[in-house]
C-alpha cells in the first residue's frame, strides 16, 4: 500500500473545477427545455433550489388553473420568460349554475403584473378561460406588450368592439385573435366599432381570425381586404352576420384555409342575389386543405350538398348551431370517413346517431347538444343514439350527452365497448330521473364506467344517483381529476367515499345534492391537493364553512348568496347557497363584491 496521504475533504473542494455550479445549471437549462409537460417540470422545481431557480428561469408556458390562486406579481416575478399564459376563472359549470354577475374573476391585474414584469418583452400569447376582461386591458397589453401576436378569449366577457378596435390598431404583428362564445358589450345605444378596419395595412401576418360571438356584422370590405393580405391564414370562423353570399366572396382569396366557420348558411334580405348550390359547392371545391368545418348556422337545408366535397378530408365537423334532421344529415356524413371530432344538436335523432356509427369509425370525440335546455322539452335522443355509437366508434375518447331518457344497460355497453374513454359527460336533464326501462338508479351504469374505463379523467353524471354510485367512484375512479355531480346520493357518506378514493381528484362540482358539513368536513385532508370545489344548492352551513376555514389557513372559503352582510352576523345554521373553495398563495382577492363573504 502507498504510504501517501489521502486527500482530505478540503483538499478536495479546492483542486474542483472552477464554475461546476455555473457548468451543472447550463445542463440543467439544456434538458428542462425538453420538458414540456406541466406537471413535470412543477416536479423538477421541487429538487432543491438550484432546480427550481433553474425551472423558473427556463419555463416559457405558463398555465394558472385558477387566477385567483396566485399573487399576479409574484407570478410574472418568479417565471421572467414565459412567452404564454393561461388563465382560467370561473369554474366550468358556473354558467349552468346562476353565478351572479360581478362575482369574478377580472384580468386587469394580472394585465398590469405583466406590463410592469421583466416578461413585458417576452409575452407573445395569452389565452383566458371565463375571464372578465375590460377594453382599457384590451389597450393595455397591445401599448405595452411589444412581442405580442395572439389573444385567445374562451367565454369571457366585459369588453367590447372599442377594445377590439385599440387592440388590433396597435398591435402591429397580430398573428391571432380568437374570440370563441364571448358575451360583446355594447352601450345602450348600440353603438359600435369598425374594429375590422382598424388592422394596420401592412399586417399581413394574420394567422387565425375568429369572431363568430360577435353581434354586429363586420366591414365586408375591410374584411376581403384582411383576408387577401393575409396568405398565412389557416384559421376563419365567420359570425352569423355573414351571409352564405358573402361567405363565397371571401372565401376566394383563402383557399390555404385547413379551419373554417361558415356564418350563416343562407341569404340575407340584402343578397343582389339567390345562391344556388353549384356556386357554393365552387367555392368549397377549392378548399383542398380543409379539415375543420363549423358555423353553418340558419341553414338553408338545399344548401347541404354543396360541403360534399370537402366531406371526405374533414376531421372536425361542428354542426352544434345548426338544426337539421337526420335524414338531412345521412347524405352529407355519410361521406365523412376521417372525422374524428363531431359536435352537433339533438335534433339528428337516434336515427342521425346511428347513421355517425355507421360511417365514423375514428371518431373521438363526441358532443350532442340539446336544442331546448329544459327539462320539459320531450328530447330527440335517448339511450339508443348511445348504444348505437357505442357499438359503432370503439375509438371514442369523449363524449358529451345530453338527453331525456336513459338506461344502465346502454351507459354499460359504452363501458365496454369504448374503455379508453377519458372523458364521460352524460347529462339527464331531469336530474332526479331512474333508469327509464327499469325504473333502478343510475348506480350500475356510472359505476360500469369508472370501472372499465381505465383512463378516465373528467366524469359528469346526472340522473337519480345513490350512495353507492359514490361509493365506486371512490373505489375505482382513481384516475379522476374533475367530477361534476347534478343532484345524487343519500347521505354525507357518498361525499366521503369521492374524497377518500379519488386521490387524483382536482376539481369537484356539485349542485342540489343533500350533502351537509359531514360531507364537506370529510374532506379537511384532502381540499389542499385540490385545485377548487364548487358547491351549489346543497345543506352546507356557515358553521360548517368557519371550521374548513379555521382548520385550512391557506384554503379561501368564498360564500355566495344573496342577503349576506357582516361575516360576524351571520348565523350559523344558515344555509350556504354557493360554495367555492381554493387554495391561494395570494390571500383574500380585493374585488370582492357585496354578495360574498370570504372566510
Amino acid at each position: 500500500m502507498s504510504d501517501e496521504p489521502r486527500p482530505s475533504a478540503t483538499t478536495s473542494a479546492a483542486s474542483a473545477p472552477p464554475f461546476a455550479s455555473k457548468v451543472l445549471e447550463n445542463v440543467l437549462e439544456t434538458v428542462l427545455q425538453f420538458i414540456t409537460s406541466p406537471r413535470d417540470r412543477n416536479a423538477c422545481s421541487l429538487v432543491c433550489r438550484l432546480w427550481n431557480r433553474t425551472e423558473s428561469l427556463t419555463r416559457q408556458h405558463l398555465s394558472v388553473g385558477n387566477l385567483y390562486s396566485v399573487n399576479p406579481t409574484r407570478a410574472v416575478t418568479r417565471f421572467p420568460h414565459i412567452q404564454s399564459l393561461t388563465l382560467k376563472g370561473l369554474p366550468h359549470s358556473a354558467s349552468l349554475w346562476s353565478v351572479p354577475p360581478g362575482w369574478g374573476p377580472g384580468f386587469t391585474a394580472w394585465a398590469k403584473a405583466l406590463v410592469a414584469g421583466s416578461c413585458a418583452g417576452t409575452v407573445k400569447k395569452l389565452v383566458l378561460k371565463r375571464v372578465t376582461v375590460s377594453n382599457s386591458d384590451l389597450e393595455l397589453i397591445a401599448r405595452r406588450l411589444p412581442s405580442f401576436h395572439g389573444l385567445t378569449l374562451i367565454d369571457c366577457d366585459g369588453f367590447g368592439t372599442p377594445g377590439l378596435g385599440s387592440l388590433v390598431e396597435n398591435c402591429k404583428q397580430l398573428r391571432v385573435l380568437d374570440l370563441i362564445k364571448c358575451h360583446i358589450e355594447y352601450d345602450n345605444k348600440g353603438a359600435h366599432v369598425d374594429w375590422i378596419s382598424k388592422f394596420p395595412k401592412n399586417n399581413n401576418c394574420l394567422e387565425s381570425l375568429s369572431f363568430e360571438c360577435v353581434q354586429y356584422g363586420v366591414n365586408l370590405d375591410s374584411l376581403e381586404s384582411l383576408i387577401t393580405r393575409s396568405p398565412n391564414l389557416y384559421r376563419l370562423r365567420l359570425n352569423p352576420a355573414i351571409s352564405i353570399g358573402q361567405f363565397c366572396r371571401l372565401l376566394l382569396w383563402a383557399p390555404q384555409l385547413t379551419h373554417l366557420g361558415t356564418g350563416a348558411f343562407c341569404t340575407h334580405g340584402n343578397d343582389n342575389e339567390e345562391m344556388k348550390v353549384k356556386d357554393v359547392a365552387a367555392v368549397f371545391g377549392s378548399m383542398n386543405k380543409l379539415i375543420s368545418l363549423s358555423g353553418l348556422s340558419y341553414i338553408k337545408p338545399e344548401l347541404l350538398p354543396a360541403i360534399l366535397h370537402v366531406c371526405m378530408q374533414l376531421t372536425t365537423l361542428d354542426l352544434s348551431c345548426t338544426t337539421i334532421s337526420a335524414e338531412q344529415l345521412k347524405p352529407v356524413i355519410h361521406h365523412c370517413h376521417n372525422l374524428q371530432i363531431f359536435w352537433v344538436l339533438d335534433t339528428i335523432g337516434d336515427e342521425g346517431l346511428k347513421a355517425v356509427a355507421a360511417t365514423c369509425k375514428d371518431l373521438q370525440e363526441l358532443r350532442v347538444f340539446p336544442l331546448v335546455l329544459s327539462v320539459e322539452s320531450e328530447g330527440y335522443v335517448s339511450d339508443q343514439g348511445l348504444i348505437h355509437i357505442s357499438e359503432g366508434c370503439h375509438k371514442l375518447r369523449s363524449v358529451v350527452y345530453f338527453c331525456q331518457l336513459m338506461t344502465n344497460a346502454a351507459v354499460k355497453a359504452m363501458s365496454v365497448n369504448c374503455p379508453d374513454l377519458t372523458i364521460f359527460r352524460l347529462y339527464i336533464m331531469d336530474c332526479h330521473r331512474p333508469d327509464h326501462s327499469t325504473g333502478e338508479p343510475m348506480d350500475e351504469g356510472f359505476g360500469a364506467i369508472v370501472m372499465n374505463c381505465k383512463k378516465l379523467r373528467r366524469l359528469a353524471v346526472t340522473g337519480l344517483l345513490t350512495d353507492r354510485a359514490f361509493e365506486l367512484f371512490g373505489k375505482y375512479g382513481k384516475t379522476i381529476r374533475t367530477l361534476s355531480v347534478g343532484v345524487g346520493g343519500n347521505s354525507d357518506l357518498a361525499l366521503k367515499y369521492v374524497l377518500e378514493g379519488c386521490h387524483n381528484l382536482l376539481k369537484l362540482e356539485i349542485r342540489n345534492s343533500p350533502f351537509g358539513d359531514g360531507g364537506l368536513l370529510a374532506g379537511i385532508g384532502h381540499f389542499y391537493n385540490m385545485r377548487f370545489v364548487w358547491i351549489n344548492s346543497c345543506r352546507i352551513t356557515v358553521r360548517g364553512c368557519r371550521e374548513v376555514a379555521r382548520r385550512l389557513p391557506n384554503m379561501v372559503v368564498d360564500m355566495i348568496g344573496n342577503g349576506f352582510g357582516e361575516t360576524s352576523l351571520l348565523d350559523d345554521d344558515e344555509l350556504v347557497e354557493k360554495l367555492y373553495m381554493y387554495r391561494s398563495l395570494a390571500g383574500v382577492r380585493d374585488d370582492v363584491p357585496q354578495f360574498v363573504q370570504i372566510l
